[in-house]
């Protein structure tokens, strides 16, 4: 029997029983589908958090304080950031010119959560960044309105914010204009009144939490004014972020940067990180990647499931042809003939199947792509690999599930075959 004879066969006898059929392939229709639909939100998460994470800047060194390697207290080697290490001035050190090779900018971070109120008017609970002027530049931080607080207002400790446009638009909506309105903010019961001179543009959720729902005020007011980070060695802060000249400066001005650290901290072992963009991005994609294959891996139990109903269905189909079998083999079929025309049978179900399932799995897609899911808004980026990979895998079940049936009908013997009822 030809190959084009064993389709023929195995079409009429699965439309012969085509509800049968259609249930056999809806185990591997919604497996196939879950896979392509799971893998292709996974890879869109991925991206959304290649793009937050590049948005920070592609060219940004992030130096936090407290290295792991470093600093012990009663034998606990301590976490990054756990103890206070770098200062504001250091920061300056580093924007010298010709201080640090490969550094074209230098801003600070000292973040604390406070209470922002509009006098006789709404609050917001919000973060505060304590930085500097140089704080737009580094981060790429574009304004809606107003402008960033100066170098001058910096050294002069002026109380003035920008605000992130989440709390713009919770303190005065759109029917009136911060720029310079007062608003009190507060950490606990101390509070000072600060003038707004600017509003961020609407950025989103990034790797750093959502900068929208900010406020940025100069480093050296919120040590006066909010909370006292003032030490022997300077102002304290969480972090220094520098921009890089160019991606091919990053490792001379991390070296750099090191030399210089060390020496004004006098110190022969790190008492700080210095972390790049591409680390970050490089460590959310691999969890990214990972919960990607987790998902598709949970999805692809159902085709499992699939195959098994598949195989089930092959199984009572054997059992219910047995004389049919008897009959071709009495006529010469020889066993690979019985075995192919199971197997085609088996393999065209998981085919169309497989087909039914991709078709479902890029339509939910399309679907989820832009969506909002639980406050969420879904992103999903299918792939041809992933739609190719789900069809030779349903093949692959096919084959897989398939055999034992048709082994099973070629080992039927003839007369036993003709004599069952």
């Amino acid at each position: 029997m030809s190959l084009l004879d064993s389709l023929r066969v195995a079409y009429d006898s699965l439309t012969a029983h085509l509800l049968r059929t259609m249930l056999a392939m809806l185990g591997l229709i919604i497996g196939v589908g879950a896979v392509i639909t799971l893998l292709a939100v996974g890879r869109g998460s991925q991206d959304d958090v290649a793009k937050n994470i590049q948005s920070l800047g592609t060219n940004v060194l992030t130096i936090r304080a407290g290295a792991p390697s470093s600093g012990s207290t009663g034998g606990v080697r301590q976490a990054a950031g756990s103890r206070p290490t770098l200062t504001y001035e250091d920061a300056q050190a580093l924007a010298v010119p010709g201080a640090v090779d490969g550094v074209a900018a230098v801003t600070v971070e000292q973040t604390i959560p406070v209470q922002v109120v509009v006098p006789g008017g709404s609050n917001f609970a919000t973060t505060a960044v304590g930085t500097d002027d140089q704080y737009a530049t580094v981060r790429q931080t574009p304004l809606a309105s107003g402008d960033f607080f100066t170098d001058e207002q910096v050294k002069s400790s002026s109380t003035v914010v920008v605000l992130g446009s989440n709390v713009a638009q919770n303190l005065f909506g759109d029917t009136s204009t911060p720029i310079g309105q007062q608003v009190r903010i507060s950490l606990g019961r101390a509070g000072t009144s600060f003038t707004i001179v600017g509003v961020m543009a609407p950025r989103g959720g990034t790797a750093l939490g959502n900068l929208d729902d900010r406020v940025l005020l100069p480093i050296t007011t919120m040590s006066k004014t909010l909370v006292r980070t003032r030490g022997a060695t300077g102002t304290f802060v969480s972090s220094i972020i520098v921009g890089a000249t160019s991606p091919d400066q990053m490792t001379l001005a991390t070296q750099s940067i090191g030399v210089v650290l060390r020496d004004r901290h006098k110190v022969t072992e790190d008492d700080f990180q210095v972390q790049s963009q591409q680390d970050a991005l490089d460590a959310a994609s691999s969890v990214a990647r990972t919960q990607s294959f987790l998902l598709g891996s949970i999805a692809g139990i159902s085709l499992v499931v699939g195959g098994i109903g598949i195989m089930n269905t092959m199984l009572v189909s054997v059992t219910e042809r047995t004389r049919e079998i008897g009959i071709r083999r009495a006529v010469g079929a020889r066993r690979r003939d019985i075995l192919l025309q199971f197997l085609v049978e088996a393999i065209l179900v998981c085919c169309v199947g497989g087909l039914a399932g991709a078709g479902t799995g890029m339509l939910l897609s399309l679907l989820m792509n832009g969506r909002e899911v639980l406050g969420q808004v879904m992103h999903a980026r299918l792939t041809a690999d992933s739609v190719v990979l789900s069809l030779v895998v349903s093949v692959g079940i096919g084959v897989f599930f398939g055999f034992y049936p048709a082994s099973r009908a070629a080992r039927l013997r003839p007369i036993e075959a003709l004599r069952y009822e």
